[in-house]
């Protein structure tokens, strides 16, 4: 028996995902930042100063990928890398003061954006999707 294309949870994960996306690069636009960047501007909002290393653990991202998107921000004036004087080999990452001052006009944006995309859905059903997700990405690891 053959699945169809529609019954796939992957395609439906996947064509979610892209939405989401999609309405999130939108709004984040004017601030001239991609929405995984945003994610890293987010860590660093909740804690500035964090380790190259631990952006790409907490992000699951390879460390290249980090990089790039580091490289970006540092670009656009948002951080600042700092060389460890004790480890050569580890670099921290600081928000600038304009990077800084984006908090107060994202955070609002993406807790705006988290209210219409769980619009409907009770703090259970939240809790069940992330549970069934964490059991999917547990099964292919």
């Amino acid at each position: 028996m053959n699945i169809s294309l529609k019954e796939y949870i992957s395609i439906f994960i996947h064509q979610t995902d892209l939405k989401i996306t999609s309405c999130v690069k939108e709004r984040l636009a004017r601030f001239n930042l991609a929405p995984e960047q945003n994610l890293i501007m987010m860590l660093l909002w909740e804690r500035d100063g964090r380790t190259q290393q631990e952006l790409s653990e907490q992000l699951e991202k390879d460390k290249t990928n980090i990089t790039r998107m580091l490289s970006s921000l540092e670009q656009k004036g948002f951080i600042k890398r700092i060389i460890e004087t004790c480890d050569r080999r580890s670099t921290r990452i600081f928000l600038t003061e304009e990077g800084k001052a984006l908090e107060c006009h994202v955070i609002p944006l993406t807790d705006e954006f988290h209210r219409i995309i769980t619009s409907g859905v009770t703090e259970e059903e939240l809790a069940i999707v992330r549970r069934v997700l964490s059991k999917m990405r547990e099964n292919v690891n």
